[in-house]
């Protein structure tokens, strides 16, 4: 299966790496120096359960050399989302179908600026992984999986071949029905995650056992989830107590990636996450408070280069 990705960053190197490693012919399309890394030293991924190491991998800055591809996974930070989308055209073909695998629930909006709607699907993506540096992921090791579905049912044979190349290569990675529900369940956990460790600066530990962050941290997901309800999310209504139960499951050291990004002065995903909650809520007529203290506590870091 010729599958392209856009971007070799902790999804992208991580997933890419594990299909080529078991012979798909995966191509990545990245940046210029990430591209001198990638042909110079090969795709390091350093992980407690899959480590792995290819020396050689295909990649390029032109996705025209590369031709249409069957599946292309989009997997860049969504602030370099409409940037990246550009190169998307030279990727498509008639039967391709592009799966964004990004944060957020407007992906697909995006990538419609861009492409044809029928052409993108959408996707999750769950792993604890990042960048120590270009062509090198750190995979935490307790999870890595890969949810996809169709947004039109020309997409299903794509989709299929796409989650049995997943299965072949060792991957957890599969169809869902419910593509957008199960979006919004990843999202409304993730803003409050990502909302929480940012503004405090601290980790899930911190905040879960402190009486007042851990009831903010419900009310970012409370505000998230009422705004889904509103969207057609078609979440149960225990949602938001069962991800607070799961919270005090998770490692106490546990950050979100906007975290990671803030003290590393890179540009936040915050304007798609908390301030997709807010935009989204006001088109509804729905108060965020709560979301929107977070926008405005983070605004003067959104673009980097201030820790």
């Amino acid at each position: 299966m010729k599958i392209a990705i856009i971007g070799a960053g902790g999804i992208g190197g991580y997933f890419g790496g594990r299909l080529a490693a078991a012979g798909q012919n995966v191509h990545y399309v990245v940046r210029s120096r990430t591209l001198a890394v990638l042909r110079e030293r090969g795709l390091t991924i350093e992980s407690p359960v899959t480590p792995l190491h290819l020396p050689s991998v295909q990649a390029t800055d032109d996705p025209a050399s590369i031709g249409p591809a069957d599946i292309v996974m989009f997997a860049v930070k969504l602030p370099d989302a409409q940037e990246a989308a550009k190169l998307l055209p030279a990727l498509i073909g008639p039967n391709t179908v592009v799966i964004p695998f990004q944060n957020g629930v407007e992906s697909a909006q995006i990538l419609a600026q861009t492409l044809p709607r029928e052409k993108i699907a959408s996707g999750i993506a769950y792993i604890p992984a990042a960048l120590r540096e270009p062509g090198v992921v750190i995979h935490g090791g307790a999870f890595a999986k890969l949810r996809f579905g169709a947004l039109n049912p020309a997409q299903g044979p794509a989709l299929q071949a796409f989650a049995q190349a997943c299965q072949t290569s060792g991957i957890d990675g599969d169809i869902v029905a419910d593509i957008k529900r199960e979006t919004w369940e990843k999202f409304v956990f993730l803003v409050g995650l990502s909302a929480m460790t940012a503004v405090t600066r601290k980790p899930i530990g911190v905040i879960r056992i402190d009486a007042d962050m851990r009831e903010t941290l419900q009310a970012v997901m409370l505000e998230t989830f009422t705004v889904g309800q509103a969207e057609g999310a078609g979440l149960p209504t225990d949602f938001v107590a069962n991800r607070m139960a799961f919270v005090d499951t998770l490692p106490e050291t546990m950050q979100a990636s906007m975290l990671h990004d803030l003290q590393a002065g890179k540009p936040l995903e915050l304007p798609w996450l908390s301030g997709a909650v807010v935009r989204l809520a006001h088109r509804h007529s729905i108060s965020t408070p709560v979301n929107r203290t977070i926008v405005a506590a983070l605004k003067p870091y959104i673009q980097g280069n201030n820790t």
